[in-house]
């Protein structure tokens, strides 16, 4: 008899990698998000040329990584994600367990579930 989960059966790698990218994408996304924010205050728009019109999508996606972040994760695993993949440095995870007082074993729990959550959040999974 198979063991009952609440997650279905996912490739994880796949899982971290996807969400890492939209993590990363999400960096640069939340500055532009930022960025426009502000030019509309100023009374100006389209300062810069514009390849893609889809604003409307990067505010979304914004708005709903900030909730996940903010929602879904406890402050253990939301301090690791910020860390380890919305920090202005690269770190390494040796670094942000160590920096953290967690073992190898507690940060890498914390990571996983971390990011399947993430996933989950964002109907990635």
């Amino acid at each position: 008899m198979g063991q009952l989960s609440f997650f279905p059966d996912v490739d994880e790698k796949e899982v971290r990698r996807v969400v890492a990218r939209q993590l990363k994408q999400y960096k640069a996304l939340k500055v532009a998000v930022t960025n426009k924010s502000e030019q509309i205050d100023e009374g100006k728009e389209n300062i810069f040329p514009i390849l893609n019109s889809e604003q409307s999508d990067k505010t979304i996606i914004v708005r709903q990584i900030d909730r996940a972040l903010e929602n879904a994760l406890d402050e253990v695993e939301r301090e690791i994600i910020k860390r380890k993949y919305l920090s202005q440095s690269r770190m390494k995870d040796i670094t942000v367990y160590l920096d953290m007082g967690l073992t190898k074993d507690q940060y890498y729990n914390q990571k996983r579930e971390a990011i399947r959550l993430i996933a989950t959040a964002l109907g990635i999974i």
